[in-house]
């Protein structure tokens, strides 16, 4: 069988984008079972309440992405909300808890894809909105969907 070229996502946390300012993003490996990767292929994931820890051995965990179970799985199928191990060097999770105790920091997970056929996290060190800048970054969305629509009406012309 040939072995996966290139990345295909999976799912994306847009929430995250919304809530928060993402200011530096790393890749993960996820430790995962058999089964949910099987799930995972079949492209049944979320992320919206999901969030990452740090231990006290100094290990980071993705909680609550809810991956449901494996259809055509049997008695060895996973949990679908357990928490899941994320693989990174030492230095980065050094950088991220101290970037974490500041005031304000958090890690949350963007998204999750395959490259290359292994299951990979995309997580960010991001600082959260307010409620004022969460209207300030919508109407500068509809601003630009506005001008490009005008923009395009008149060269329709």
């Amino acid at each position: 069988m040939a072995k996966e070229q290139g990345t295909k996502l999976i799912v994306q946390n847009r929430k995250a984008r919304h809530d928060y300012t993402i200011e530096d993003k790393y890749e993960a490996g996820l430790s995962l079972t058999g089964t949910e990767v099987k799930s995972l292929r079949e492209g049944r994931a979320s992320l919206a309440e999901s969030f990452i820890s740090i231990d006290r051995r100094g290990e980071m965990w993705l909680e609550n992405a809810n991956i449901p179970e494996y259809l055509n799985g049997t008695w060895n199928n996973h949990a679908p909300k357990r928490k899941r191990k994320l693989l990174l060097h030492r230095a980065q999770i050094t950088k991220l808890s101290r970037g974490i105790e500041a005031k304000g920091y958090t890690i949350v997970p963007i998204s999750l894809y395959f490259k290359d056929g292994r299951v990979k996290a995309e997580i960010a060190l991001a600082k959260g909105k307010r409620e004022f800048d969460k209207r300030q970054a919508l109407r500068e969305e509809q601003d630009k969907r506005e001008a490009l629509r005008i923009m395009r009406y008149r060269n329709m012309r």
